[in-house]
């Protein structure tokens, strides 16, 4: 595994926009106070031409461009690091467009992003043998004053921390407007960790997951590199991190069901799952527990569930491809990377 460099003092702070760009609010104000921010710290900013784009469907340029723009910003000696502008829907149209070989080739970066970016956050993993950081999108650096999760995502990319810890609550409704773009998250609900079996654990591992909307549209096509790279690392095993967006609960059922049936889960030392956007919701019976323990259950290994991960923020910044120690204790989390 190639872990990039961290970035250092007066670094340079690559910005990219491979999914949807900043070109409306509360985005575009909240990515401008965030380069003040970077800027005040003592970080120069470098953007890639589609930062403030809006002009393709559910990106923020044409595939070609956004590809295009990411191999470019990715292999330039300009930057030091890149985040991805936000989430969006069709980053996998861009994949056909970004030049995986020069990728890997080049000097290893780290690229920072959630969501849709699960699409190049899973890939430098498991295709270019890469760590990313599955973590939050540049406009979240905006807010006033910084929720300590966005703390934690930057001095994992200074190298300042190599552990983080879950977070007092979360946020169900956000704030953020066009009105009040600066809004910090709105914690009112309370943490608890669901754990399966309800017990003390800690898992050692290589961490590997995203999206799960974005990881099975990606199965089975010519950028499923998984089961080779689950093998290449089977003396680790692998701890699963997984969160939704879109998906209802029968849905992640069933996307459970195929990355089982994909052979995905072979080696797996353990789960851990994010809160699903669509947190409460009930079908036919079957909730967001069962809906990923009818499948996993059966592996016998520790799977938490409602941690600090995804859509419903905070989110952990959780370093993809790291071999990690992750342990639960009560109602708390922790998570330890080891860059090896």
């Amino acid at each position: 595994m190639k872990y990039p460099k961290f970035l250092e003092k007066n670094g340079r702070i690559g910005f990219v926009a491979p999914s949807f760009g900043c070109n409306i609010e509360p985005y575009r104000t909240a990515f401008d106070h965030a380069q003040k921010k970077f800027q005040q710290m003592g970080y120069q900013i470098v953007l890639g031409p589609n930062c403030y784009k809006g002009e393709g469907i559910g990106i923020s340029n044409t595939p070609k461009l956004c590809g295009e723009e990411f191999t470019k910003e990715y292999c330039s000696a300009e930057n030091d690091l890149l985040i991805s502008c936000g989430g969006g829907e069709l980053m996998c149209e861009d994949l056909d467009y970004i030049d995986f070989a020069a990728l890997k080739k080049a000097e290893p970066k780290w690229f920072m992003g959630y969501s849709d970016n699960t699409n190049i956050t899973y890939l430098l993993t498991t295709f270019c043998d890469t760590a990313s950081i599955y973590g939050p999108c540049a406009a979240a650096f905006g807010m006033k004053p910084w929720h300590p999760s966005l703390e934690d995502a930057f001095a994992i990319l200074t190298g300042e921390k190599k552990e983080v810890f879950g977070y007092n609550g979360w946020e169900k409704t956000s704030l953020k407007s066009e009105e009040n773009p600066l809004a910090p998250y709105h914690i009112t609900e309370t943490r608890v960790i669901r754990r399966f079996p309800d017990q003390d654990a800690v898992l050692k591992g290589r961490l590997l997951g995203g999206c799960m909307d974005c990881l099975i549209n990606l199965l089975g096509t010519k950028y499923d590199k998984t089961t080779e790279f689950i093998e290449n690392y089977k003396e680790d095993g692998i701890i699963w991190f997984l969160e939704s967006c879109d998906l209802n609960i029968m849905s992640i059922r069933r996307a459970m069901w195929q990355m089982e049936h994909a052979g995905w889960f072979q080696y797996t030392k353990g789960f851990l799952i994010g809160r699903p956007l669509q947190f409460g919701m009930e079908q036919m019976g079957l909730d967001c527990y069962q809906a990923v323990l009818g499948v996993v259950q059966k592996y016998g290994v520790p799977v938490w569930m409602d941690i600090d991960l995804g859509h419903l923020p905070p989110m952990m910044p959780i370093v993809c491809g790291s071999l990690a120690v992750a342990e639960s204790r009560g109602n708390e989390i922790r998570i330890q990377y080891d860059y090896q």
